[in-house]
């Protein structure tokens, strides 16, 4: 038995030929882990886009209708890098509902995955760098507002700060805030989360292991959280268009499986999304991105969860 994983057909909609974000990684993505029998069909569940009271728990009511609406400013929709659309606002809404929907699961079964999210860079007024709402925030707000956690903790290994997590927030003492991503990277200005690593351009597989093991066994047993909200990035990857550390597959892998089975040995339950993930190859990168679900159903067997 594997571990749940949150999917929709919606998460794949059309951009202007050419454009940089590996909109199609979404789709494929599914197929490999269904065809791999890394996830059966009857372990994939369905979100609904979420009402926008729950959405405005983390952004504006101007911000959020803008954007529904098509009335957002020009020049903001620039700063996010992705054209709007009808089809894009549905897109957007039902990746948001994808991790709410994939944090309830992971509550219920010890770990579970949404196959899209990991859009940290959305702050409460604006977007930024592809992300238009938060998920990560707006899943722990949700679940929080519903009484079903207290304490969260976000662990951020994209290769960029979670930068509108951060800001988010920073007056939440029951939100602890990490992020260990490559100092030298975007966004040009940083904000401050509850705890931030800044990585060494080029940084390979074993120094980076080993200043994940530093941190995340002390903030799991200090902290204490009722759910881990883990975005798993592959964008720290040596062949990421966008990435600047120098980790490889087997790299990536065992980092997921590090955090991971820290959080099941730990007790802790832990929603995953795929986060940021760039290269040429799509196909590869679909692969990378699979590694956080092959890793979960690893764990999930060896601790029977």
């Amino acid at each position: 038995m594997s571990p749940p994983l949150v999917y929709h057909p919606d998460y794949v909609t059309s951009l202007p030929l050419g454009h940089r974000f590996p909109m199609a990684k979404f789709g494929m993505l599914h197929d490999l882990l269904l065809a791999d029998g890394v996830v059966s069909a009857q372990r994939v569940y369905q979100p609904v886009a979420p009402p926008p009271a729950w959405i405005e728990l983390v952004h504006t009511p101007e911000y959020v209708q803008s954007y529904q609406n098509g009335s957002i400013d020009p020049k903001a929709m620039r700063r996010i890098g992705l054209p709007w659309s009808k089809e894009l606002v549905h897109r957007t809404e039902i990746a948001l509902g994808g991790t709410i929907l994939a944090a309830r699961l992971a509550l219920e079964y010890g770990m579970a995955g949404n196959s899209a999210g990991g859009t940290h860079h959305a702050f409460p007024d604006y977007g930024s760098g592809f992300c238009i709402f938060n998920d990560l925030a707006t899943a722990t707000k949700v679940l929080m507002s519903q009484g079903l956690v207290r304490r969260v903790l976000i662990v951020d290994l994209d290769v960029h700060q979670g930068d509108g997590t951060a800001v988010i927030f920073q007056d939440e003492p029951n939100v602890f805030t990490f992020s260990m991503h490559c100092g030298v990277n975007f966004p040009g200005t940083k904000q401050q989360s509850d705890l931030d690593v800044p990585l060494a351009e080029g940084m390979e597989d074993g120094e980076y292991l080993q200043t994940l093991d530093r941190y995340l066994p002390d903030l799991l047993k200090d902290f204490q959280p009722d759910l881990v909200v883990y975005d798993a990035g592959v964008d720290p990857h040596s062949g990421d268009l966008l990435g600047k550390l120098a980790l490889t597959d087997r790299g990536l892998f065992c980092r997921d499986m590090q955090v991971l089975s820290t959080c099941a040995k730990g007790g802790y339950p832990v929603v995953y999304t795929i986060g940021g993930g760039y290269a040429a190859d799509l196909r590869s990168l679909v692969d990378r991105h699979s590694l956080v679900f092959r890793a979960a159903a690893e764990v999930y067997r060896q601790y029977r969860l």
